[in-house]
């Protein structure tokens, strides 16, 4: 019943990596990013036929269909491999299902997931299990959830501890790929129109709406009105390791404008990677005392700049794997400077204040 397309190419390639979820927008590019950094990508999820349009489009690379609700099927797919990528969203009826597999089968697990819901039920069901397995979970590593996180620990420094660290986001657009729009569809029903809201370590849903503030970007972006508790995964994996008092995020309006809008139309490409003219710049203000720290990050399509993510803190994983154990967040998986530093200039412009 389960069996696996593969090629000359791909059965000989070393370092296999299973990619769930491998015919997402995101995908893409992490196949693209995996093969690039002489790893194999095997692709996987519920649809064949997806999954064998996916392999055809990068050389003919093996498929392991898999539903993430099959464990029977989840175990043949993660035969063999060094690591599980999963992006397939709503990670809220993925994530734990294949990290409970990948955790069995005693293989490392990342996944992209950005819902700040999904990634503390994941820390907390299968962090000490993946611990007690000697595996490695690294939940949300990629644009929310490890960008933010690496950028302030890397502001951070040397402190042991700080009294606050902000993110602020500024997003030129935000036009929602197939998969956001279904994720957010999906939050909205789980959290009944409501926000999450972190706050003194915990998530609370709230009811009204947030506020508006202004907040001073570095250059070219400048002064812009921002939404107040606009909260991401990033709160999560800092809250992990940065030992802070509080932690602040906010959201330029343009891309929030874009998520509620009618406009389905797909993502325009510009580039010969595939990206949109979507830019993005991200700063982290660390604060202890009189003194402050910041850190910012400016790049290109937010999709995109999620696969070298991802793939770098997969390679910090292997590269070391007797090191990590359980939940690890972007910002622990060794230097933070030197991760944001493997992505520059290529992928990102970093800039320490």
């Amino acid at each position: 019943m389960y069996e696996f397309k593969s090629t000359m190419q791909a059965k000989h390639a070393p370092r296999p990596i299973l990619l769930y979820g491998a015919y997402g927008h995101t995908a893409h590019f992490i196949i693209g990013e995996l093969i690039n950094k002489g790893y194999t990508p095997i692709l996987s999820g519920r649809d064949r036929k997806k999954l064998e349009t996916a392999s055809e489009a990068h050389g003919g690379l093996e498929v392991r269909p898999a539903a993430a609700d099959d464990p029977i099927a989840l175990n043949f797919a993660l035969h063999g491999v060094h690591a599980v990528i999963n992006a397939a969203g709503p990670f809220a009826f993925t994530a734990i299902a294949v990290a409970d597999a990948a955790i069995q089968a005693h293989v490392s697990y990342l996944d992209i997931a950005a819902e700040p819901d999904v990634v503390a039920a994941m820390i907390e069901q299968c962090g000490q299990r993946a611990g007690e397995a000697g595996v490695a979970i690294a939940p949300a590593i990629g644009f929310y959830g490890g960008l933010g996180d690496l950028l302030a620990t890397a502001a951070m420094g040397d402190w042991p501890q700080a009294e606050q660290i902000t993110l602020a986001y500024s997003l030129s657009r935000w036009v929602p790929t197939a998969g956001t729009r279904v994720t957010i569809d999906a939050a909205e029903k789980r959290r009944g129109g409501q926000r999450l809201v972190f706050r003194n370590g915990q998530l609370t849903l709230r009811g009204d709406e947030p506020e508006t503030t202004e907040w001073d970007f570095p250059a070219p972006v400048g002064r812009q009105t921002v939404v107040s508790e606009f909260t991401t995964a990033d709160c999560l994996t800092m809250s992990r390791h940065l030992k802070t008092k509080a932690i602040s995020q906010y959201m330029t309006l343009a891309p929030l404008k874009d998520l509620g809008g009618a406009d389905l139309s797909a993502q325009e490409v510009v580039d010969v990677q595939g990206r949109s003219a979507q830019t993005f710049l991200l700063e982290a203000v660390v604060h202890w005392g009189t003194q402050q720290r910041r850190a910012f990050a400016q790049g290109q399509d937010i999709y995109a700049v999620t696969a070298p993510l991802a793939v770098q803190g997969l390679k910090r994983l292997l590269d070391q794997p007797q090191r990590w154990r359980g939940a690890v967040a972007a910002g622990e998986l060794g230097d933070a400077r030197s991760y944001l530093s493997a992505l520059a200039p290529e992928h990102l412009t970093v800039q320490f204040e």
